[in-house]
């Protein structure tokens, strides 16, 4: 018998500063928050839901730590050079691109606890 799996449920970044985080991600991002838990001091999760998927942040749990080798989560945007311009004029620095394959285009960037994520356009066809 093997597990069944029918869909990612969410992924989820630790973060050392929750404020700070929802901060990049709801103002930066322009992500919007669609369930939030927790108080100062002790565990806090927020999730944003993008599309079919949820991406989350939690802070406060013990034995949790943010990793830049984490996870990388990949936002579809609609407009890739709009979305490069953008996260530049928030002072995001870019790990890793712009740059263009045969089949999209995309970046890598860090939150502001170095968790890895990218800015992703497929080409159409």
């Amino acid at each position: 018998m093997s597990i069944k799996i029918k869909e990612i449920a969410y992924s989820c970044y630790v973060v050392t500063d929750f404020e700070r985080a929802r901060a990049f991600y709801e103002k930066t991002l322009g992500l919007k928050n669609t369930m939030l838990y927790g108080q100062p001091g002790g565990p806090q999760w927020a999730e944003y839901d993008i599309g079919t998927a949820t991406l989350a942040i939690g802070a406060g749990a013990s034995g949790m730590k943010p990793s830049p080798d984490g996870c990388t989560v990949a936002l579809e945007v609609e407009d890739f050079e709009a979305a490069v311009a953008h996260l530049r004029s928030h002072g995001v620095q870019f790990k890793m691109g712009p740059f263009e394959t045969p089949v999209c285009h995309m970046a890598v960037f860090p939150d502001p606890d170095s968790n890895t994520l990218m800015i992703h356009r497929r080409k159409s066809g």
